[in-house]
């Protein structure tokens, strides 16, 4: 019996409703699928390093003590000020010590007339030996005892002895007043406190009219200079040395890595906690700056390799990644080379072009389906 055209028309167009359904069925699932961020393994060169932490700190914090007594008459100390090499900063009230330097220095031209003049008993010793010398020439005529000359010469002797002690002991006086002059002057220039080096005031703890002690604190300059200060492990120390490159990643900067090279190495393990320390050249860009306290971490290079399969540290989950075959997750063992701080080598498991999972791992499982988003591998 022949169908009528109505019955036949519906055919086609269930078939088409299931495969429209089926569609939709299959974009609900594929949309529902967990998004996986995803890299490529490339080829590159891998970079063997050791790791270590970094801290910035200032090249010295110095506290700014004086050397003398007395109280401050003027001061240039202000918080966060920067300040240079010999800057005065602080002077203490010199009017005591001007006295005394004063008083000293006419003792010193009372004394210079002393010894320019000589000893008070210089008369006498030239009179004493005129005698002396008459005596003599009466003893060869024989009209002095001869035990009578032996006894004056024997005063002359004691009096020239007397006047070379009184002479020296006016020079005696003299260098006495002139080191004397020297410690005043000493002392003044000590209340003269001036900036060891370049630096910033950091803290004050005297201000004008302050009454200070000798050896009191009066401030702290920090350096302006730098110093990058690495640690690391006993088992990594042995691979450093001098003048090796390494890149630096700051806490602060984020994500961004720094080149540098090592300018120092102790040769000694801080005993508290065995680790060694390196200091570190680190090249910033404009508009960045070394500021104490930053931390962060350093990866030392101490080996390249090229032609290596290269994929991001990130991607690790232990000694697995994650591969996407198709839509397809697949957990898969490899075995790391080389590692840097950002990347790691692949020497076995993986190949170049295939696609591994850089995030969010703990939300997979093996076999799971996924869209993939195509990240670029730093």
């Amino acid at each position: 019996m022949k169908q009528p055209d109505s019955a036949r028309s519906w055919g086609p167009r269930l078939i088409a409703a299931a495969v429209v359904v089926a569609a939709l069925v299959f974009g609900a699932m594929y949309l529902l699928r967990p998004v996986a961020p995803v890299v490529v393994a490339v080829k590159g060169k891998a970079v063997g390093t050791v790791p270590g932490t970094v801290e910035v700190k200032a090249e010295f914090a110095m506290e700014l003590k004086s050397a003398t007594d007395g109280r401050v008459r003027s001061s240039e100390l202000d918080l966060g000020k920067k300040v240079f090499k010999g800057d005065v900063l602080v002077q203490l009230d010199t009017g005591d010590v001007d006295l005394e330097i004063e008083r000293t220095r006419n003792e010193i031209t009372a004394a210079k007339k002393k010894v320019e003049l000589g000893s008070t008993m210089r008369a006498d010793v030239l009179n004493m030996r005129d005698t002396v010398a008459n005596y003599e020439r009466q003893t060869q005529a024989g009209a002095f005892p001869q035990g009578e000359l032996d006894k004056q010469r024997r005063s002359l002797q004691q009096l020239e002895q007397r006047m070379e002690l009184d002479e020296t002991n006016n020079r005696l006086a003299l260098a006495n007043h002139e080191n004397a002059l020297s410690t005043k002057l000493r002392e003044k220039d000590k209340m003269t406190i001036v900036a060891p080096s370049d630096g910033v005031i950091t803290a004050v703890y005297a201000r004008v009219g302050d009454l200070v002690g000798s050896k009191s604190p009066i401030a702290t300059v920090m350096a302006v200079t730098r110093t990058v200060e690495a640690k690391l492990s006993e088992e990594n120390f042995a691979a450093v040395k001098v003048g090796q490159k390494a890149t630096v990643r700051f806490l602060t900067y984020g994500a961004d890595q720094y080149n540098a090279v090592i300018s120092k190495v102790l040769p000694s393990a801080d005993s508290a906690t065995q680790r060694y320390t390196i200091y570190l050249e680190v090249h910033l860009p404009e508009g960045r700056v070394l500021v104490p306290g930053l931390t962060g971490e350093v990866s030392i290079i101490i080996a390249e390799r090229d032609n290596a399969v290269i994929i991001p540290r990130r991607a690790l989950v232990g000694n697995y990644v994650y591969v996407v075959n198709g839509s397809k997750l697949g957990l898969r063992k490899i075995e790391k080379g080389y590692e840097s701080l950002n990347q790691v080598e692949i020497v076995q498991g993986l190949a170049v072009g295939e696609i591994v999972v850089v995030e969010q791992q703990d939300r997979f499982r093996n076999g799971d389906r996924v869209r993939t988003q195509v990240l670029q591998q730093n």
